[in-house]
């Protein structure tokens, strides 16, 4: 399914350090950066919130986004980078590029499972997708959210690869048509040995350490010369 675009206000701000940024961030604003479409970079700023949820959503950076500059200035433009926090997962900056929705874009959409695998139900095996996202290219308006890729049929011993998804006729899929994206992995089970077996094993492995020590205290007694008869001693 193509997305839908979101409705999103900015405003125009003056670059400086990075007290003013972190001024910015505590009033409940994200320092921002638009450009392209060969236009000069604008600063600007924008309420973190929408932009999270656009994040987290399916589409993911690929949602297409209105931007509304200073209540005059309307534009098209997606998420092109992003700076998160790692500790508190706050918004610290955001890259956006200017995009023009009659020209085709560059993407990569996530590829998303579903049904499930008779290799994992039935057969017990552990389904595993190689890739997690292909390379497209279409209208930005037609890009999907995600693709599905039907698992239901999945066995051991088959694939899904590329060639095999089902994309709409207006997306053209640039990743190779070979490439494998998900399969049935077997797992293989480890030998367990019973206690008996263990005990044996450690025995086994302890005599050899017996018997060379035992060998050198032969060795040592075998090798002490007897006492001589001194011309000293006596005769009874």
């Amino acid at each position: 399914m193509a997305q839908l675009s979101i409705d999103m206000a900015a405003e125009t701000r003056i670059p400086g350090t990075k007290n003013v940024a972190r001024r910015l961030r505590a009033s409940g604003r994200v320092p921002a950066v638009l450009y392209g479409e060969k236009q000069n970079a604008l600063p600007i700023s924008l309420d973190p919130k929408p932009l999270l949820a656009v994040l987290h959503s399916e589409s993911g950076h690929n949602r297409i986004l209105n931007l509304t500059i200073g209540g005059g200035e309307t534009t098209s433009a997606v998420l092109q980078d992003w700076l998160v926090d790692p500790v508190s997962d706050k918004l610290l900056h955001v890259d956006l590029k200017r995009i023009d929705l009659a020209k085709k874009l560059r993407v990569k959409v996530a590829v998303h499972g579903v049904g499930e695998a008779p290799g994992v139900k039935v057969q017990g095996g552990i389904l595993e997708f190689v890739v997690r996202e292909i390379d497209v290219e279409c209208l930005p308006l037609e890009i999907p959210d995600l693709i599905n890729v039907d698992v239901s049929e999945l066995v051991i011993g088959k694939n899904i690869r590329v060639r095999d998804l089902i994309v709409d006729s207006k997306v053209t899929v640039l990743t190779a048509a070979d490439q494998l994206v998900a399969h049935i992995v077997v797992m293989k089970e480890e030998e367990v040995k019973a206690p008996e077996e263990v005990a044996a094993a450690g025995a086994t492995a302890a005599e050899p350490e017996v018997i060379k020590k035992g060998k050198k205290e032969e060795e040592g007694e075998e090798a002490a010369p007897a006492k001589p008869e001194g011309k000293g001693d006596k005769k009874k």
